[in-house]
């Protein structure tokens, strides 16, 4: 992409006493991008999101945001958000509160408080669920009050790890065209976890195929849907969705 990188990963790799996971892995995010890190499960994707909001650090290489080396920077100081898979919403509040209570922990105004609230609940469009608690919500409902919790701080990027695992497949469908249309209104970087190849095709301006400790492709969907690079990713990126595909059109005969 022509944008400015936000995010420079060099040569980074990690190890958990004499298990390797990551072996000098480098990629840019550019600023504004959606970017998929895709792989099956073991292969480090969670590991990279980890180690770039700085839940853990690089045994090998070093990471930079705008320039600077933030490979030692606690999480605090990184202005980068993350959306878990399982949500993390807190059950004794409302849908206001529980995206207040980021806000509040800052210091925040309350005049402040409440415009940024409001206005985050009408870009994830759940205004008409202000006041219910988590378990009033479905799902997706649950998935877009975590997203605008994370949002109403302003980070410079979200990092997102797996968080339509648990979904089921229509409301995953709606979720990622709302998801990316928030991401198109704010113009934000997001970087986001799946082993799902189809969400990694419907989300992307790019995705990083991971297999066996390192970047086996990183590239448009395009691209690697018509020039996969290696035998691993024709297997479990192309082949995959030629059978999703043949299985639908079957269905539909």
């Amino acid at each position: 992409m022509g944008a400015e990188p936000i995010i420079q990963a060099q040569g980074i790799s990690k190890k958990f006493k004499a298990k390797t996971v990551l072996e000098d892995v480098s990629f840019d995010v550019a600023r504004g991008e959606f970017l998929s890190l895709l792989g099956p499960s073991g292969c480090g994707k969670t590991t990279i999101l980890r180690m770039l909001i700085g839940i853990e650090k690089p045994t090998g290489g070093k990471i930079l945001k705008d320039g600077i080396d933030i490979t030692d920077a606690p999480p605090k100081d990184r202005n980068i958000g993350i959306v878990f898979q399982n949500y993390s919403l807190f059950p004794n509040m409302d849908v206001y509160h529980n995206i207040s209570y980021a806000l509040q922990s800052r210091k925040a105004g309350k005049a402040e408080t409440d415009r940024k609230v409001r206005e985050m609940i009408e870009t994830v469009g759940l205004e008409e669920h202000i006041y219910k608690k988590p378990k009033q919500l479905s799902g997706g409902q649950q998935q877009r009050v975590a997203i605008a919790r994370t949002l109403v701080l302003n980070p410079d990027i979200i990092l997102f790890d797996e968080p339509m695992s648990a979904l089921d497949a229509e409301i995953k469908i709606t979720l990622r065209g709302q998801l990316k249309e928030i991401q198109k209104k704010l113009k934000i970087t997001m970087v986001y976890v799946t082993h799902d190849q189809e969400e990694a095709f419907a989300l992307s301006d790019r995705i990083m195929v991971i297999n066996d400790m390192r970047i086996a492709q990183l590239d448009t969907p395009y691209q690697i849907y018509h020039h996969p690079a290696d035998a691993f990713v024709k297997r479990f990126v192309v082949d995959h969705l030629d059978m999703k595909v043949k299985s639908i059109e079957d269905s539909i005969q």
